[in-house]
């Protein structure tokens, strides 16, 4: 009775951590003066998983400095978020608002 087992053959490993992580990207988020803290508590909890202090936070350094880090990852999971953020809709608590957050994605240096 013959055993057929199967051979699998490990790709070549690389020993240098560095070479083996992809570049980040920071997804940020811009101020605009059309949505409201809690809307931006609510789209970082659903978008990012984010506590709710986390979006407090999030929302209070875009207010207070322009912009702020939503998430720093790998360029394709950015550019999903940063489309997740765009698509996300207007804040209804502010009737002026017809449209969504502006939000980039940018190298970390």
């Amino acid at each position: 009775m013959s055993d057929n087992l199967d051979v699998v053959i490990a790709p070549e490993q690389v020993d240098d951590p560095v070479q083996q992580l992809q570049p980040r990207y920071q997804v940020v988020l811009w101020d605009d003066d059309d949505h409201t803290y809690s809307f931006v508590v609510e789209m970082m909890r659903k978008l990012f998983g984010h506590t709710t202090e986390q979006g407090f936070e999030i929302a209070e350094s875009v207010d207070t400095h322009g912009r702020a880090v939503c998430l720093t990852t790998t360029m394709e999971h950015a550019e999903l978020k940063r489309d997740q953020i765009h698509a996300y809709g207007a804040d209804k608590e502010v009737r002026e608002c017809v449209g969504s957050m502006w939000c980039t994605i940018e190298p970390l240096e």
